[in-house]
């Protein structure tokens, strides 16, 4: 086995302090489905999760739990576990930082950094937040508090934690040493660290006003590794946490060089993926890879440093009392439908912003519509017209050829799109398949193909769906891990091979499809199900935040009812070209805040572009390409941000500020007027 076809992938350990929420939940999902792909590619894959089990904070939970500390963590771990087999998580390794191995080699690289003297003893003053287990200095603080002098006294870290002033005599890691080194690696490996804002960010924040020496140690509690030789001193998190990548595959640097490791450390690292949500990037992107360097051992191939699922007033917390837990999801619209839309409503590098409407809009159109009503037409036809067996493939019907191209297309982009860990757009390739055999559904109308008697034309319409059918299943094994297999089930088809060799025109014949189809996803009651998981959100703010909803509700109301509306007469009125376009493509603009940048087809040979400030509820322009909208045609041109807009998108606006596009039947055509 080569390095060439072996697939190492990471999550950060987390910390077993509360529940674990759907924000946490999708950095896992996202590894998990990362590591399926990988597998289905035919590589070896080595995926490892696990628990950072040390430190203050999880000293004081066991105490107000009357607990001691491994007993508290132990039942942490085991439901945390829970939920990742809820979740159908496929790790091969789950460590904890309490683990006896863990804690030894983590002692022995400590002990290295000392002998090489990277490690130095002094006393800090500074500020510390026990939530995040960080430090952090005066100008780092999101909010500073000072008595009636002016003298600082405490402040909130950027997590919005309180902090604490902390004096006391700790070991120090020599950062500063490899700093120009980091900042050439940097410079040599673009690819090490993504998104590339991430690295901009890095650079700018902590390398280049002057990178600080870590504190290492901590004194003022016992619940850690102890320094071995300096026992009241425990190793602080970071050397800590960010050792269990490489102590989990067996290394220690004990054991001498890289050729004198176990064989499964030499075998996986370095690590290809490591993923991290972006509050934890500077401990990933700058302290670890100086601390493997120090060691001599190499880097991951990519740090991906992926956004927050954020609902409208920030990031999920429980601090805030924003949090929905999978579980809940899960146990009333399955697994997959939340997979799914963790996986599908995450822009790459950015923030995905989540919204009861939303989970809904996307069970009911992409899952239920779009491809439930595919498998369910596809079965019900095949047993009307064949008599329950999938026909041999032929080449009969003109559309055959741009669905096989659509297909073959769709495998290449998909595969594309998971090597760089875009999942969102992965899932857009999928969904451009499902859609372009909907329309085949429709071009090719089986029924009017047996009404005229054509057999031959008929059954290669048969097989092609189900070819269709086979190629998306298969290509959603690595996101959807049940659905899949329901489809094959109905259709029949034994398990197919590996992504790799995934090809179209290999659908079996003569295979016997299931007599009555059975709904992949229930369509869902819009209004029941939105105020189902609005009454998700912890109850301590919820109240305040409906409140003010409410209250801005009422105050919409009695402006509407209040306001004059000035008339316009027929003539006025005609002076607008409203008509129907398709959204081709979305783009979010780098340089705004708020625009979309969209290409739309009008009818025209040229089509238009279009800018609206609408990022705030469509995060993932993506949702809406393929959709058939209302536009204003004849508005004057102007610029935005440096782009060119030729018209606008129709959109209504509710009560509660949520913009929601103007969405238009599907057949109407491109460029018809709306009168």
């Amino acid at each position: 086995m080569t390095k060439k076809n072996r697939f190492y992938i990471t999550t950060p350990i987390y910390y077993p302090s509360g529940k674990l929420q759907l924000g946490n939940t999708y950095t896992t999902v996202l590894a998990d489905s990362v590591a399926r792909f990988h597998r289905a590619l035919g590589e070896d894959v080595f995926f490892l999760t696990g628990t950072d089990e040390h430190g203050l904070k999880i000293q004081e939970k066991a105490e107000a739990a009357g607990k001691s500390e491994m007993e508290y963590l132990d039942e942490m771990a085991v439901s945390i576990k829970k939920l990742w087999k809820l979740m159908n998580i496929s790790y091969d390794k789950f460590i904890r930082t309490t683990d006896e191995y863990h804690e030894r080699v983590v002692q022995h690289i400590f002990k290295k950094f000392m002998d090489e003297g990277d490690i130095y003893k002094g006393n800090y003053t500074g500020w510390y937040s026990v939530s995040d287990e960080e430090y952090f200095t005066e100008s780092q603080l999101a909010e500073v508090y000072r008595d009636k002098d002016g003298k600082v006294i405490g402040g909130k870290a950027p997590s919005g934690h309180e902090v604490q002033l902390v004096k006391e005599e700790t070991y120090f890691f020599k950062m500063s040493k490899y700093s120009d080194w980091l900042l050439q690696y940097y410079h040599d490996h673009p690819e090490f660290l993504q998104p590339e804002s991430r690295m901009n960010e890095m650079i700018s924040n902590f390398i280049k006003p002057g990178l600080e020496d870590l504190a290492l140690t901590r004194t003022s509690f016992n619940w850690g590794i102890p320094v071995p030789g300096d026992e009241k001193h425990v190793i602080y998190v970071w050397i800590d946490a960010l050792s269990n990548y490489i102590t989990a595959l067996g290394y220690d640097p004990e054991l001498g060089d890289f050729d004198h490791q176990p064989e499964l450390f030499k075998k996986f690292w370095p690590a290809n993926l490591q993923l991290v949500g972006k509050e934890i990037v500077r401990f990933h992107t700058i302290y670890w890879p100086i601390m493997l360097h120090a060691l001599g051992l190499p880097l991951p191939g990519e740090v991906l440093g992926h956004g927050w699922l954020v609902m409208k007033n920030g990031k999920m917390s429980k601090s805030k009392g924003n949090v929905v837990y999978p579980e809940t999801l899960e146990s009333r619209y399955g697994l997959d439908a939340v997979r799914y839309y963790l996986l599908r409503s995450m822009p790459f590098g950015n923030d995905g912003v989540f919204s009861p409407e939303d989970f809904v809009n996307r069970v009911n159109f992409d899952l239920a519509n779009d491809l439930g009503n595919l498998l369910n037409r596809t079965i019900s036809m095949i047993n009307r017209y064949e008599n329950g067996q999938i026909p041999k493939l032929d080449k009969l019907l003109p559309e055959d050829r741009e669905l096989e191209e659509t297909a073959s297309q769709a495998v290449e982009n998909f595969k594309d799109e998971m090597e760089k860990v875009h999942t969102a757009d992965a899932l857009e390739a999928v969904w451009t398949l499902i859609r372009r055999t909907n329309k085949y559904i429709d071009e090719t109308e089986p029924w009017v193909l047996d009404k005229n008697k054509q057999r031959a034309e008929l059954d290669d319409a048969m097989a092609h769906l189900a070819a269709s059918l086979r190629v998306v299943g298969s290509l959603l094994q690595p996101v959807l891990t049940q659905a899949p297999k329901k489809i094959f089930d109905q259709l029949g088809l034994p398990e197919v091979e590996p992504i790799s060799n995934l090809n179209f025109a290999d659908i079996p014949s003569g295979i016997k499809v299931v007599e009555h189809p059975t709904p992949l996803f229930p369509r869902l009651d819009v209004k029941k199900e939105v105020e189902f998981i609005s009454g998700l959100v912890q109850k301590d703010t919820k109240g305040k935040g409906r409140a003010r909803m409410e209250a801005a509700k009422e105050k919409a109301r009695e402006e509407l009812q209040n306001e004059t509306v000035e008339e316009i007469n027929y003539d006025d009125f005609a002076k607008l070209r409203l008509i129907a376009g398709k959204i081709k493509s979305g783009e979010i603009l780098k340089n705004s805040k708020k625009l979309i940048k969209w290409q739309i087809d009008d009818g025209s040979e040229d089509g238009r572009q279009i800018l609206s400030g609408i990022r705030e509820w469509y995060p993932d322009p993506s949702v809406l390409v393929g959709k058939k909208i209302a536009i204003v045609a004849n508005l004057k041109a102007r610029k935005m941000a440096g782009e060119i807009s030729q018209g606008m998108i129709l959109c209504a606006e509710n009560s509660d500020g949520k913009v929601i596009v103007s969405e238009l039947p599907d057949e109407v055509e491109a460029g018809a007027a709306i009168n």
